[in-house]
Parts: C-alpha cells; sequence; structure tokens
C-alpha cells in the first residue's frame, strides 16, 4: 500500500462528503477540535491513544491521519513500537495485523 497516496485519496473522499454534507462534517471537525484543545493530555498523548483506537477498530484512514498527526505532534518511531506493543497486547492477531501496517505507514508518511 501506498501510505502517501491513500491518505491523499481519502483526503479528496472527504472534501467530497463535506461539500455534499457540509453540517455534519462540520460538527465532527468541532468535536474533534475540542477533544483536542481540551484536558490535561498533551498532543502526542491524545494521537498515541487515537491511533490505539485506530488499531483496534482496524480504520486505515484513521492510521494513516493520526501517523501523521503523531510525527508532527513529535512522536518518534521507538515511542510509536511500543505502544503498537500495547495494541498488540489489548486486540490480539488482528491488532498484530494492523500494527505492522501501522508501523508502514510511519515507515512511509514520515520518511518524507
Amino acid at each position: 500500500m501506498d501510505w502517501n497516496n491513500f491518505v491523499d485519496d481519502m483526503n479528496s473522499q472527504l472534501r467530497e462528503l463535506s461539500k455534499a454534507n457540509p453540517e455534519v462534517t462540520k460538527g465532527f471537525g468541532t468535536l474533534t477540535k475540542a477533544a483536542k484543545e481540551s484536558g490535561v493530555l498533551d498532543m502526542k498523548s491524545k494521537e498515541f491513544v487515537a491511533l490505539g483506537i485506530a488499531i483496534a477498530m482496524r480504520c486505515e484512514p484513521c492510521i494513516g491521519f493520526h501517523v501523521k498527526a503523531l510525527a508532527k505532534a513529535g512522536g518518534s518511531r521507538e515511542e510509536l513500537v511500543d505502544v503498537l506493543g500495547m495494541a498488540i497486547q489489548m486486540g490480539g492477531g488482528p491488532s498484530l495485523m494492523y500494527a505492522a501496517k501501522t508501523l508502514a505507514a510511519w515507515d512511509q508518511l514520515v520518511a518524507e
């Protein structure tokens, strides 16, 4: 999988959805902003949580978006690998497969 193209394609699809249903997508954006800007956790910690959930829910677009956000928030590959271990422990075999996909996403999306 080419993660950069995958994320770009998903962004394009989301723009189309936003045009088709602006109120719902605006509401989701408001929720996202509130979750990120409030509370005591820093952005890197919040992105680790989001990424763990993305792996457990097997949401490939979410993995791509949160890998990029995690890198922007200062996350490292070593920290990611540690979090992937917890995702595997919590989710068993399916999380093992998506953890491998997440590491590949990091290597492609952050390497550039």
